[in-house]
Parts: C-alpha cells; sequence; structure tokens
C-alpha cells in the first residue's frame, strides 16, 4: 500500500506556516478586478450645428449614453408602453419655420441631439406604429428629454 501524505506532528512552526499561507491566499483572492474599461458612446453624424449619436444597446453602451446626455441639449428615448427599448425610429426635426433641421434613422433606443438654440418639432415613426410628435424649445446649457412610448 502507498502512503500519499505522512503527516507531519504540528507544531507551532507549521501552524504558523499554514496560517501565513492561508492569509496569502486570501488576499490575493480578496484583489478586485481591475476597471473595466469605459464604453464610449459613438461618434456624432452630421454636419455643422445639428449632430446626433445613437445608440443605448447593451447595459455598458446604455450607461455611457445616460452620462452623455448632459453634454446635448437633447436627448430621445424610444421605447414600448411596458419600458422595453425600441430601435429602428425615423426621427425628423423641423425648425419653427418647418424647415427640416435634421433626419436620421435611430439605430438604438437612445439618442443625443446637438442643435442651435430654438423651437422645434420632433416626429418619430417606429417600424410599426403611427408616428408621434413633441415639441421642444433647445437651449444650451439645459439638457433635456423626449420620451417616444409605441
Amino acid at each position: 500500500m502507498t502512503t500519499f501524505c505522512r503527516p507531519g506532528p504540528l507544531t507551532a512552526a507549521t501552524l504558523a506556516s499554514l496560517a501565513t499561507s492561508f492569509a496569502a491566499c486570501t488576499l490575493a483572492l480578496a484583489q478586485p478586478a481591475p476597471p473595466a474599461e469605459p464604453t464610449a458612446v459613438p461618434p456624432l453624424h452630421g454636419e455643422g450645428s445639428a449632430r446626433y449619436r445613437c445608440g443605448g444597446i447593451g447595459i455598458d453602451e446604455s450607461t455611457a449614453f445616460r452620462a452623455a446626455t448632459r453634454q446635448h441639449p437633447l436627448s430621445l428615448l424610444f421605447a414600448a408602453p411596458g419600458g422595453d427599448y425600441q430601435a429602428n425610429v425615423t426621427v425628423r426635426i423641423s425648425d419653427a419655420k418647418g424647415n427640416q433641421a435634421l433626419q436620421l434613422r435611430a439605430d438604438g433606443p437612445v439618442c443625443l441631439i446637438d442643435l442651435p438654440n430654438g423651437s422645434y418639432t420632433v416626429e418619430a415613426t417606429p417600424e410599426k406604429g403611427a408616428p408621434q410628435k413633441r415639441s421642444v424649445q433647445v437651449t444650451s446649457g439645459r439638457p433635456q428629454t423626449l420620451d417616444f412610448r409605441f
């Protein structure tokens, strides 16, 4: 019969050595994981003073978009009445004179919009369902969100 482990006497030195090894392993396992790389929001699209970025799919990107809303005068949120996010929404933004300021296809549930100060009408049309319109007064330094529920 083969013996794989033959315990020796438990001396104070052996116990101290075991305690030190256990403490070192515990500390190594208790170290926090390195911080995750922050998720960047997509680049702005458009030209001049009317620009946008859309996204917000997944927890990381959604968190990044929420943080970025403070940097844009207008944010759009698209969701079902129950709260499920919606994407593939056609958006048309017109100024107070009825001129088209911006048109886009939202590829995510959140759009961050940069527009000059002024009054606008935002029309959002989902893939299935009726279009909805909202009026908004854009003022730099006063970010606001329009919530569309389809």
